[in-house]
C-alpha cells in the first residue's frame, strides 16, 4: 500500500474520516446503553423513594433540582403528612469532591444537631446560620449548602401545593423540576414541572 503525501487536503480527508468513525461508534454505544441507563436511573429513583421516606407509607417524596456549586443538584426528600422530614437523598450533583459534596450525608448527623434537618418541621425557610438561619454548612462550602437547603425549602412548597397549600419559601436559585410521587400508592406516579423566575 502506498503512502498518502502529506497534503493539506490529504490530512483534512483523514481526519474527516476518523472524526466520522469515531462519532458512529459513539451513537452504537449509546443506542446498546440508553435503555440500561433509563432503568437503573428509575430503579435508583425507586430505592431512593423508599430511602426517603423511612418506611412511612404515608409520606410524600419530592425531587427537585436546583443549581449548586458546580453544576444541577437533584434532591430528592421524604415529608410525613404533617410536613416533617424524613429523609434526604442526593441523586445527583456536580459539586467539589471532599467539600460540597459532602452535602449527601452532611445534614443527616444525628450528633450534630446544628446540621441535622432530618426528623424537624419543614417550613419553607431553611437557610444556613451565616445567613441569619439555624442550619450548620458544610465547612467551606457555603454555596453548595445554600442550594441544598433550596432544594429542601423548594420541595417543602411543593409539597404544600400538592396539599393545596401555596407558601413562601426562602429562594436563592430556581427550580429545574419537580416530581411528586406518593409511595402508598405504587402504581400512582404524577409528575409536576414548574418554573420559577430567577430572583
Amino acid at each position: 500500500m502506498a503512502k498518502l503525501a502529506s497534503t493539506f487536503r490529504n490530512m483534512v480527508l483523514s481526519l474527516t474520516v476518523i472524526t466520522l468513525v469515531a462519532a458512529a461508534a459513539l451513537a452504537g454505544i449509546y443506542m446498546l446503553t440508553e435503555a440500561r441507563i433509563n432503568q437503573q436511573k428509575q430503579e435508583a429513583e425507586l430505592s431512593a423513594q423508599k430511602a426517603v421516606l423511612n418506611g412511612d407509607e404515608n409520606g410524600t417524596a419530592v425531587k427537585v433540582a436546583v443549581d449548586g456549586f458546580g453544576g444541577k443538584m437533584i434532591v430528592m426528600v421524604g415529608f410525613a403528612q404533617d410536613g416533617t422530614i424524613l429523609g434526604y437523598k442526593i441523586l445527583e450533583h456536580q459539586e467539589t469532591p471532599g467539600l460540597g459534596d459532602k452535602a449527601t450525608w452532611w445534614f443527616k448527623k444525628t450528633d450534630k444537631p446544628a446540621q441535622n434537618i432530618i426528623g424537624r418541621q419543614a417550613t419553607g425557610q431553611f437557610r444556613v446560620s451565616k445567613d441569619g438561619g439555624e442550619v450548620d454548612a458544610i465547612t467551606a462550602a457555603t454555596i453548595s449548602s445554600r442550594a441544598f437547603l433550596k432544594a429542601i425549602n423548594d420541595a417543602y412548597a411543593e409539597f404544600k401545593t400538592q396539599q393545596g397549600e401555596e407558601i413562601e419559601a426562602w429562594s436563592g436559585a430556581s427550580v429545574i423540576m419537580t416530581d411528586t410521587v406518593q409511595v402508598a400508592e405504587p402504581d400512582s406516579t404524577q409528575t409536576v414541572e414548574m418554573e420559577v423566575p430567577n430572583e
